[in-house]
């Protein structure tokens, strides 16, 4: 690691970090950002995230300034994408590290003119990085350590750190005592333990525990089956809450049990003891929880269908469902008491 001085003072550094994917994916990326900050406390660092992921990184300690591309609206997207990539440019970054693998990134990469441009071989447009990097699936990495090698000769550190997020102090109120969090939903069918699994859960939990259901306001519907099937007498939903206010519900928790979504890297983030379901995907692709209190649940039967894809899909391909179907209720339930 090296430090430039001018005068005898740091010099300070602009640097932008691009991750426009889903959550999860911005949520893991934040340990680049922290690895640099350990490095270079003085550099100033902003981020570029998709629309909807923005409030979990305003008002964040260390973060200058939070970008946004909006990616809804078709075609539209693109003149905002080179609104975007204009104001970039005006910016005079010194580094651009973009770990996203998409067309978009390395665009809005080499239009900020920064010096220095790092990112993956395997992305469409590597060429226009000065730095290129392989993108490497190894059984002992998670995303996080693929994504430090972007940027470990700079910030001289062989491992990685581990991602954070900071909560606002203001949220919604929060349920007195102990209370545990389930985010029993996802983006994705095959990734999403079926409701009458979650209300199975709920049931078997001490009576004296609360719990909190959580998810987002299209997940409403998923979660008002789970309450209204339960007989769990404390049960709260929460699916009107701002992301921003989600987090700050999700780091007074007790406990997470998640799928393979979102709320899972949210909960590493926050270092808060997870159990994680994993249906159709594998934590073997490298997206497993990193809290220092974590179970990973998978069927324990051999499934040669699984995993049938890094991302999920909308519907079982084999039409059985048993990544899902064959995790037991009771698993899940004594790994949670294990976390105690």
């Amino acid at each position: 690691m090296s430090t430039a001085y001018l005068y005898g003072m740091p010099s300070i550094r602009s640097i932008l970090f691009i991750q426009t994917a889903f959550i999860g994916d911005a949520i893991l990326a934040s340990a680049m950002w922290e690895a640099w900050h350990q490095a270079y406390p003085h550099d100033q660092i902003d981020v570029c995230v998709r629309k909807g992921n923005e409030s979990l990184f305003i008002d964040h300690p260390f973060i200058r300034h939070v970008h946004i591309w909006d990616k809804g609206g078709g075609i539209v997207r693109y003149n905002r994408l080179i609104a975007l990539a204009k104001n970039l440019r005006s910016l005079n970054y010194d580094v651009a590290v973009t770990p996203h693998r998409h067309a978009s990134s390395g665009l809005l990469s080499r239009f900020s003119r920064a010096p220095k441009r790092m990112g993956f071989g395997s992305h469409p447009l590597h060429w226009l990085f000065t730095k290129v990097v392989a993108h490497e699936f190894r059984e002992d990495w998670h995303e996080v350590d693929r994504n430090h090698q972007l940027i470990r000769e700079e910030v001289g550190f062989e491992r990685s750190v581990m991602p954070r997020l900071y909560p606002k102090n203001s949220g919604p109120k929060t349920p007195s005592g102990v209370f545990g969090v389930m985010a029993p939903a996802s983006q994705w069918f095959t990734k999403q333990w079926p409701e009458n699994k979650w209300i199975a859960l709920c049931d078997s939990l001490e009576e004296t525990e609360t719990i909190v259901l959580l998810g987002g306001k299209q997940d409403a519907e998923i979660l008002s089956m789970i309450q209204q099937g339960t007989r769990h007498p404390n049960v709260m939903t929460f699916s009107d809450l701002a992301l921003s206010e989600s987090l700050a519900l999700m780091s007074q928790a007790a406990w997470v049990v998640t799928n393979d979504s979102g709320p899972m890297h949210m909960a590493s983030a926050l270092n808060i003891p997870t159990v994680a379901i994993f249906c159709s995907t594998s934590p073997k692709f490298g997206f497993g929880p990193l809290s220092s209190k974590n179970v990973v649940i998978e069927a324990k039967v051999n499934l040669p269908c699984k995993p049938c894809g890094l991302h999920g899909h909308k519907a079982c391909p084999e039409r059985h469902f048993n990544c899902a179907q064959r995790i037991e209720v009771s698993a899940v339930s004594e790994a949670l008491r294990g976390l105690a």
